[in-house]
């Protein structure tokens, strides 16, 4: 593991603010991307439907789940402080009183971990590249302890008699959260839109080709968001963004 960095993950919240914070912080509110995935999304999620967004990172794919179903709720889960600063203003400063933010990773099980957080040659922080695997491409990072669950954990807290769908982009730890969602898979078999690595998921011991069994074992089939209106089927494994659906839905 990188040496953690001589600051304070905290900085940010005294007197001083982090490098990049305010680029950071205007671009969550004022930007929408994924725009061309709207499509997509509006062919998976009705107007009441229940989202999880893994890894919410600046909130970009929940400001676009929560205006998707503004009759539904969009769970916004983030273990990461700095990246749920900027998350909570980005959702309040656009009035979407149908998200909320969750301070968690989601894993196999329950427990602790340390996020590793790189920090740029310009001193800001890297928050997208954020993960719980130590893995920072060599630069220097600020190590934070986080909570995690498992999926299973959450629905059952939550008494979710519903999940419509999953986006999961955790930086290798996909795998993973979806060992802990094998009871939510089994009874509500929600769409997983998932950012799926070969080198991402080595970082957790995982590979992709164990994903992929661990999906269609279940009753998944793969398809290609990209175009957003043709949803090919993917019929071998590869990496990249995929739509997930069961076969009931698919």
């Amino acid at each position: 593991m990188n040496e953690p960095a001589s600051r304070p993950l905290d900085t940010y919240y005294s007197g001083r603010v982090a490098p990049g914070f305010f680029a950071h912080l205007f671009k969550a509110v004022t930007k929408q991307h994924h725009r061309e995935l709207i499509p997509l999304f509006r062919r998976v999620l009705a107007e009441d439907a229940i989202v999880f967004d893994v890894g919410a990172h600046a909130g970009q794919f929940a400001k676009l789940f929560a205006k998707l179903a503004p009759k539904g709720f969009v769970f916004a889960f983030e273990p990461q402080s700095y990246a749920r600063r900027i998350l909570a203003a980005a959702i309040r400063l656009n009035r979407l009183h149908n998200v909320a933010i969750l301070p968690l990773a989601l894993g196999s099980e329950a427990g602790t971990a340390l996020l590793s957080l790189p920090l740029k040659a310009s001193g800001s922080y890297g928050f997208g590249l954020a993960n719980l695997y130590a893995a920072t491409n060599g630069r220097r990072a600020e190590v934070e302890a986080v909570g995690v669950a498992a999926l299973d954990q959450v629905v059952e807290l939550l008494a979710l008699q519903r999940l419509d769908l999953v986006k999961a982009d955790i930086e290798g730890g996909e795998f993973a959260m979806l060992r802990g969602a094998a009871r939510t898979i089994e009874r509500l078999r929600p769409a997983f839109y998932l950012e799926l690595d070969e080198g991402h998921l080595a970082r957790s011991g995982a590979s992709l080709g164990a994903a992929w069994s661990y999906l269609r074992e279940r009753g998944y089939r793969a398809f290609d968001p990209a175009p957003a209106r043709s949803m090919a089927p993917i019929p071998a494994p590869r990496g990249g963004d995929i739509l997930w659906l069961h076969e009931t839905r698919a």
